[in-house]
């Protein structure tokens, strides 16, 4: 990390109130590392970023806090208590939730019925109670669904309550499954790619939107979309091969000449890799340009399938 990142760098103790704190977390896939020693934290009523090209290690630092992958060395808190091995079950319990790159909605539940499983944690009543039809299962549905409805209303989806997610377009369902971590009323909301699949057109109203989560949680984001990411931060990570190269408010990441190397480097790998296929003398050089980036992109997407296996199955 640059010495004028670091000058900038804020984050809470493990045991701040609402904080997110990772300290030196590594994590390594057969002899790729994929996260090396990365300490960073999100603070209470924040918007933190994490960005960085891609294979950078954005998702498997998320898969890690959420105890789908484990690391070899480090600690990760929220609230005053520890999240590392901790079962994925167990997050929604503590107020931590995350949306995944892909939207992960069943088929043959319609919208609101999604939104609703988010919020199953908050159910009172039990296995027996809907088995028989008793009237506190009966209170206990409307109750929910009233609040999957307000969850839908706050991410400008509550036209779509009844509609079945396979007929809706990417973007509108991504509202549904925003809608859907948002039910169980986080304090700590991680956001992976929340953009993805949305027009420019629709990047200021989600901008707006995220910085409004924050009045009520720690909310941490993944995002390539720059001109998003800047607009609503108010503190950056950046990854870059597993390490943390810069710290600090958007204006100080954006000036960054490791940044701009971290970026700009990823551009030429990438231009030689596709210059490389032009031509069988050529090949092998391209190749070769992008071997590692592309070497730490599969470990990534490795573990970010274990995480997203079900989800995709229900898409």
């Amino acid at each position: 990390m640059n010495d004028g990142s670091s000058a900038g760098l804020v984050r809470p103790s493990p045991m701040t109130a609402g904080g997110l704190d990772i300290s030196g977390v590594t994590v390594r896939f057969g002899g790729l590392t994929a996260l090396d020693d990365v300490s960073l934290g999100a603070a209470p009523r924040q918007v933190t970023g994490i960005i960085g090209p891609n294979g950078a290690g954005k998702t498997t630092l998320l898969n890690a806090a959420c105890g789908f992958v484990k690391p070899q060395s480090g600690t990760i808190f929220f609230d005053s208590r520890e999240l590392t091995g901790l079962r994925p079950h167990r997050l929604a319990g503590l107020g931590v939730a995350r949306t995944l790159q892909g939207v992960g909605l069943f088929r043959g539940l319609s919208a609101v019925e999604n939104v609703m499983v988010g919020a199953s944690q908050t159910a009172r009543a039990g296995f027996w109670s809907g088995f028989f039809g008793l009237p506190r299962s009966d209170r206990d549905e409307r109750r929910l669904r009233e609040r999957a409805l307000q969850a839908l209303g706050r991410v400008g989806a509550s036209d779509l309550a009844d509609s079945m997610p396979e007929t809706l377009a990417y973007g509108l369902r991504k509202r549904v499954a925003l809608a859907r971590a948002l039910v169980g009323q986080p304090r700590l909301l991680l956001l992976d790619e929340p953009a993805s699949g949305l027009s420019e057109k629709e990047l200021p109203e989600l901008g707006d939107l995220i910085k409004s989560l924050a009045a009520d949680a720690a909310v941490v984001v993944i995002e390539h979309r720059m001109d998003l990411v800047m607009s609503v931060c108010d503190t950056i990570f950046v990854l870059d091969f597993g390490k943390l190269i810069a710290t600090g408010p958007p204006e100080q990441v954006q000036a960054d000449p490791a940044v701009t190397a971290a970026y700009l480097g990823a551009e030429e790998s990438a231009t030689t890799q596709s210059a490389g296929t032009e031509g069988a003398g050529t090949e092998g050089a391209g190749q070769g340009a992008g071997a590692d980036g592309a070497a730490k992109g599969r470990a990534e997407e490795r573990a970010t399938a274990a995480a997203e296996a079900e989800e995709a199955d229900r898409e």
